[in-house]
């Protein structure tokens, strides 16, 4: 078969049809297409399995929505409830858990092998700060120069460290050499 130019037909474009939108959240009133559901009423009382239709006419009787609660059970589990109101809540209980939630963030220390003892000490304290705000720090020491040959010098800097926030943090990553620098991650206990 030859293009449609060739044969004299005309191509038919069709127009596109986005697919139906889909509703995220629990099933409601006609939206359940099951025949019989298990049926809990608006005091919470369980009323048994019931035909659909009754089911509707209980809920729109109560002036309620009846709203599918566990889709998975056989028969799926609906309840005579207020749908607006059970969104409301269940919106409120997500923003609530979103906001005790903790990101945990990466800090970063920098020191050299021969830090002084009060540097340090600020360090120390920058760390143990971060630690109690539950965040994770990367202690990086950088090597310069002729450094790199004392790299013993480095590795006991930060087994001090390690000993020193013993209490406070556990070792998450080992000391470990990249580059010009050593590594090392602790996190909080």
């Amino acid at each position: 078969m030859g293009s449609p130019e060739t044969t004299g037909a005309i191509a038919i474009r069709r127009p596109h049809r986005a697919p139906p939108p889909t509703k995220d959240g629990p099933r409601v009133n006609e939206e359940i297409r099951v025949p019989a559901v298990q049926l809990i009423g608006e005091d919470g009382g369980n009323l048994g399995p019931t035909p659909i239709e009754q089911a509707i006419a209980i809920a729109q009787a109560a002036g309620l929505d009846l709203v599918e609660i566990s889709p998975n059970a056989v028969p799926p589990v609906a309840k005579v409830m207020d749908f607006g109101r059970f969104k409301y809540q269940s919106q409120k209980k997500a923003a609530e858990a979103r906001k005790r939630q903790k990101v945990v963030e990466v800090k970063e220390i920098k020191m050299r092998p021969n830090i002084d003892t009060h540097d340090y000490d600020v360090k120390m304290k920058s760390m143990r700060r971060f630690f109690e705000e539950g965040d994770k720090v990367k202690v990086t020491l950088r090597f310069r120069g002729r450094e790199m040959a004392h790299q013993e010098l480095g590795v006991k800097l930060l087994d001090r460290v390690k000993e020193e926030t013993l209490t406070e943090a556990k070792v998450e990553a080992e000391p470990r050499l990249e580059g010009r620098q050593m590594v090392m991650i602790l996190a909080p206990r």
